[in-house]
């Protein structure tokens, strides 16, 4: 689960970081204009500005869906609810909905060691295809060994394969 982890926890820096900007914001205007300062005070009005739009967004586009997201990948790989039907009974959402998180789950990988076959979710028992092995003989030093394409030569002299 460490993934969704991480992008949790990128989300929650975001959102805090510009949640914390409209009061510095705030206080660098204030002091910026008692001063007569204007570099303060436009740094305050910036911080403002980004903070008064990027907070909101930062809370309700980036942090709150990873956040029910994580909590779909904790029902799938904890609590072993492998069938969409299972996650929209347990979330009280429409299966179509479970669906289309589903989906962003595997597409940021947030998943692994699962796929999607129809409306379950098993475990991905494939293993990555393994090279093909060959025994030869050296005509050198005499010795039996196994070799693959990428490396034909002896492991005990170094001299070439002969095929």
């Amino acid at each position: 689960m460490q993934p969704v982890q991480k992008a949790l926890r990128k989300a929650l820096i975001i959102s805090l970081i510009l949640t914390l900007a409209f009061p510095v914001g705030g206080i660098l205007l204030g002091v910026g204009l008692a001063v007569h300062i204007p570099a303060i005070w436009a740094i305050g009005i910036a911080l403002l500005g980004i903070a008064f739009y990027g907070c909101p967004c930062a809370w309700a586009i980036s942090y709150a869906p990873t956040k029910s997201n994580a909590r779909l990948v904790s029902a799938i790989i904890e609590e072993h609810l492998l069938s969409v039907n299972e996650l929209a009974v347990q979330f009280s959402l429409s299966e179509k909905e479970i669906r289309d998180r589903l989906d962003i789950c595997f597409r940021k990988r947030w998943l692994p060691g699962y796929k999607r076959e129809g409306d379950m979710i098993v475990l991905n028992e494939n293993r990555a295809p393994e090279k093909r092995t060959y025994a030869a003989e050296c005509p050198f030093c005499g010795a039996k060994f196994t070799y693959t394409a990428d490396d034909k030569h002896c492991p005990y002299c170094g001299s070439p394969v002969q095929n």
